[in-house]
């Protein structure tokens, strides 16, 4: 017995061993890498290497190729943060957010670009859009849909002014935590937090804060903020923030609905070419005569496209004109897709193509 090996011993030298063979793979990836930018030419920036089309062809392998243990999600998250690293090698790339720092805004970010791009947290989506097309931020991460509360407004209106394209999307499950300096329900007499955060709560308000004043603030982190500064205040953000902002946390999981779920877009200054699995965006206004929706609408049933979603907005353009957003199955550049929208061109008052951009994994 004293000559014979610990079968515990056996396992940790084999586990030593792979985390070298995965250690020495990595390694090798990052030097392939760097093998890309130089092909591609000296002096160029990390969005000059950013291919969303490539990462999401090499996320959806990951998941074909997955037989557990591990989940497809934490696969996922790995290669991720892989990728990440390899790019930021010479730069990493500028992410804008919906800050302060611990939004569900900054989840998105990661979950999207990993670690390794730097985070910049900004005042309002609005900002978002400015700095990404001044060049500041390399892409922007903005919410714009909830399951629970449908779409979000100032999102869909920045397309109606802003040139930028969506490039990605994000979905981020959102479970929403109550937080306050000391931990108690009773001791709070007000709630701070984000619109959509009040909404997605307010039946766990209802019944467990009666009476209690909330207020709408700009963000979840910025609620988390001003909680810090009152004992008698509490903020709805995710756990993260709580801890960033040095608050106890007196409720978990509130949100009124168990598939509370936001989907975010990606927003930059291009167009990008076919994944396999894509999405497209697009902005309609239609001519004051019968029929102009069912104009727009037909072509997509011809030719077997499918209608992902719809949704009218004031067009900012006159009294009582509208633009209608409208996602569909495919990118622009492909198939029925791409012969259906020229089919609606002549018949409306403008179209713009958003963006074509990978499905979100599930």
């Amino acid at each position: 017995m004293a000559d014979s090996k610990n079968p515990l011993s056996e396992v940790r030298e084999r586990i030593d061993s792979i985390d070298r063979q995965i250690q020495e793979l990595i390694a090798e990836r990052a030097e392939r890498a760097r093998e890309v930018a130089r092909v591609k030419g000296e002096g160029l920036s990390a969005i000059d290497y950013y291919r969303p089309e490539r990462e999401a062809h090499v996320l959806r392998m990951v998941v074909d190729r997955n037989n557990g243990p591990l989940s497809d999600t934490e696969m996922v998250r790995l290669f991720r943060e892989i990728m990440s690293s390899c790019l930021a090698q010479e730069d990493p790339l500028k992410i804008g957010f919906l800050g302060p720092e611990g939004t569900f805004s900054e989840q998105a970010v990661r979950k999207h670009f990993g670690h390794a791009a730097y985070a910049l947290p900004l005042g309002s989506i609005e900002e978002v859009f400015q700095e990404v097309a001044a060049g500041h931020a390399d892409f922007g991460v903005v919410p714009v849909e909830n399951s629970g509360q449908g779409m979000i407004q100032v999102t869909l209106d920045m397309f109606l002014t802003s040139e930028a394209t969506i490039c990605g999307e994000v979905e981020l499950r959102v479970h929403q935590c109550l937080h306050s300096l000391g931990g108690s329900l009773a001791d709070v007499r007000h709630v701070y937090a984000h619109a959509q955060s009040l909404q997605q709560c307010k039946t766990w308000l209802r019944l467990n804060l009666p009476g209690v004043e909330c207020t709408a603030v700009s963000s979840n982190a910025e609620a988390a903020r001003m909680a810090r500064a009152d004992d008698q205040a509490a903020a709805i953000a995710g756990e993260s923030a709580g801890k960033i902002y040095g608050l106890k946390t007196v409720a978990k999981a509130i949100e009124d609905r168990a598939d509370n779920t936001t989907r975010f877009l990606v927003i930059g200054r291009s167009l990008f070419p076919p994944s396999g699995n894509d999405r497209t965006s697009l902005l309609v206004t239609v001519n004051d005569k019968p029929g102009a929706l069912y104009d727009v609408l037909s072509p997509f049933a011809k030719h077997g496209v499918s209608l992902n979603r719809i949704e009218s907005r004031p067009a900012h353009t006159g009294k009582w004109q509208y633009a209608f957003f409208i996602d569909v199955s495919g990118h622009i550049d492909e198939g029925n897709l791409k012969v259906a929208v020229a089919e609606i061109r002549p018949s409306v008052a403008s179209l713009r193509v958003l963006g074509s951009y990978p499905v979100a994994l599930p």
